[in-house]
């Protein structure tokens, strides 16, 4: 991913307390260390410094947690970590309107939000809402992403809109949005995502890497100028 942000320094946090995907995807495992300041060290890989739930329980136990202890693990995941100076920072977020959404939302200064979903009518009912929510936390809601929009046949070609056609497309429209982004289904994601090889970087010729990287450029595109909280004075 590092690689669509054009050498900006990228910090990914896995808020997805229940079901943490980051450590796998990023290939990384272990509990962080810390620093003199007591703080977490982001693992890194990849040139991307990542935080996740996953880091600190097994990947097979289960968290039976209710809402107030996950929004304090979110308020750990965010102020106890070492981040250092990153030009971004992208928050994967579990599905729906929940504690997660919420705590985020209203305890840093977000800069927008992107809808992630399915062409299929029951998905987008969930993406609808959450662009809602966004939008009444007064957060910029920057586009829909259409995840596993196509399947093309590997042996003829033949496409197929499994999930149905232009779904988020027809939302977008309605809620005066803009879908951003087109991400196949295709093996290769599912392959490269498990075995912890992103494919923008275990094959970034692919069409898929190229919908991954677009998609990058879209949502930086999207965001607004960045501006220093701590500006030079003038001598």
């Amino acid at each position: 991913m590092n690689c669509c942000f054009q050498g900006k320094s990228v910090g990914l946090l896995d808020a997805d307390v229940y079901g943490p995907s980051i450590p796998r995807m990023m290939n990384l495992a272990g509990e962080p260390e810390l620093n003199k300041q007591n703080l977490m060290k982001p693992l890194v890989n990849f040139g991307i410094s990542c935080m996740s739930m996953g880091f600190l329980v097994d990947e097979k136990s289960p968290l039976v947690w209710r809402g107030l202890m996950v929004m304090s693990a979110v308020q750990k995941l965010l102020r106890q970590v070492a981040w250092g100076p990153l030009d971004y920072l992208v928050v994967d977020m579990p599905p729906g309107t929940g504690d997660t959404q919420l705590s985020i939302s209203q305890n840093i200064p977000i800069d927008g939000a992107v809808i992630v979903s399915t062409p299929q009518d029951i998905a987008l009912l969930d993406a609808r809402k959450g662009a809602e929510m966004f939008r009444k936390v007064d957060v910029p809601v920057l586009g829909l992403v259409q995840n596993m929009s196509v399947f093309q046949c590997p042996k003829c070609g033949h496409q197929t809109h499994i999930f149905g056609q232009d779904g988020a497309k027809k939302v977008a429209e309605e809620m005066e949005l803009q879908v951003i982004g087109d991400v196949p289904l295709h093996i290769s994601i599912r392959e490269t995502s498990d075995s912890g090889q992103p494919v923008t970087v275990s094959q970034p010729d692919s069409p898929q890497a190229q919908a991954y990287r677009s998609l990058a450029k879209e949502v930086v595109a999207r965001l607004p100028p960045h501006e220093d909280p701590l500006p030079e004075r003038k001598q």
